[in-house]
């Protein structure tokens, strides 16, 4: 078997520079207008008493030894999420961070285990209005490297046409057929409703939750459809899958939370923030354990996160993947051409 080059290789360096250097304008041109949007960029911890309680999200795990020998579990951050909204209820306004994040199980073209979350809150900014500022991101990007279209196998997608906006609901109901609301009752999921109406469109397994099928559903016949000619924004998620997104007020089956996606390609997810830190304890206990049931493991919950979110005001935020917005506003065909330095393992 022939050997591939390291990155570090001059020869498969020069190949992946253009690339490389469309990050440094894209970066720098994102810092420049949160900047101009009077945005303050902090730089939170790595380390952490918990990395995120998701039920699919795994993270590296590391031990601190303190001056009296006792050992400490520790996380690599899956997001900045929790420090931000700590900084949220101290009094910060405005803020943004390029944070270095880590996930275990994850790697691809569109994966990595070690990545950039471009993360940005506004206190008191609606859920409409960090939309509109995750689709000027996304043209910002476009422009600073004079890119006309995003282009992902197959698919292309305009950056600067007007954006589709799609309900999940309505997307369910478009492109496979699903009345999905009729299977959400209050703010939880009927999986005998969900199973009924997409028996014949995906393979469900009996120890299938309504989140398992809703999410076969969502990547076998949804997101391949998005972002196609032009961005589209996913709005307005089942309630069973708000995570840390408050509820809407106008159809409690529904949060405030939405995806963007260019080329079938999800590039954001963003959330008009959960300030209720009794729901929220009640969604990652439930999380964790479902975690239990499935991988042997739970992570706990950081007590110090669910106090802050009880003072935190009213706000919107965003989490961007900047390395693949990078990877498609620079025309490469694979994530790890516009990191500086990918995995070891791949040398």
């Amino acid at each position: 078997m022939e050997r591939i080059s390291p990155w570090w290789d001059q020869a498969r360096h020069a190949d992946r520079k253009p690339f490389l250097n469309a990050r440094t304008a894209v970066t720098r041109a994102l810092r420049a207008w949160f900047d101009a949007q009077g945005f303050v960029e902090v730089e939170t911890g790595v380390l952490q008493v918990s990395p995120g309680n998701e039920t699919h999200l795994h993270a590296p795990r590391t031990a601190l030894t303190t001056a009296a020998g006792d050992h400490l579990t520790r996380y690599l951050r899956t997001s900045p999420e929790f420090a931000c909204k700590k900084l949220l209820a101290a009094g910060e306004q405005k803020m943004v961070e390029f944070a270095r994040v880590f996930r275990d199980r994850e790697r691809g073209v569109l994966h990595l285990p070690e990545f950039t979350m471009l993360e940005w809150y506004r206190a008191g900014g609606s859920y409409e209005v960090v939309m509109a500022d995750c689709i000027a991101v996304i043209a910002i990007a476009a422009r600073a490297t004079g890119i006309a279209r995003f282009s992902f196998r197959g698919r292309q997608a305009d950056p600067l046409a007007e954006p589709e906006r799609l309900t999940v609901a309505a997307a369910f109901n478009r492109f496979a057929g699903i009345d999905l609301l009729d299977t959400v009752v209050g703010r939880e999921g009927d999986r005998a409703a969900l199973a009924k109406a997409a028996r014949g469109r995906v393979r469900i397994a009996d120890d299938d939750n309504w989140s398992d099928i809703f999410s076969k559903v969502l990547v076998e016949h949804i997101e391949p459809r998005l972002g196609q000619d032009r961005l589209t924004v996913l709005s307005d998620y089942p309630a069973p899958e708000a995570a840390l997104a408050r509820i809407s007020p106008s159809d409690s089956r529904v949060a405030e939370r939405f995806e963007v996606y260019a080329c079938g390609v999800e590039l954001a997810n963003g959330f008009g923030e959960l300030t209720d830190a009794a729901e929220q304890r009640i969604r990652f206990t439930q999380a964790m354990d479902d975690k239990q049931s499935r991988y042997g493991e739970r992570y706990p919950l950081d007590e110090d996160f669910l106090a802050a979110v009880a003072r935190m005001p009213e706000a919107g935020g965003v989490a961007l993947g900047l390395d693949r917005l990078v990877m498609l506003a620079s025309g490469a065909s694979k994530i790890d051409q516009v990191v500086w330095t990918p995995p070891a393992e791949d040398a």
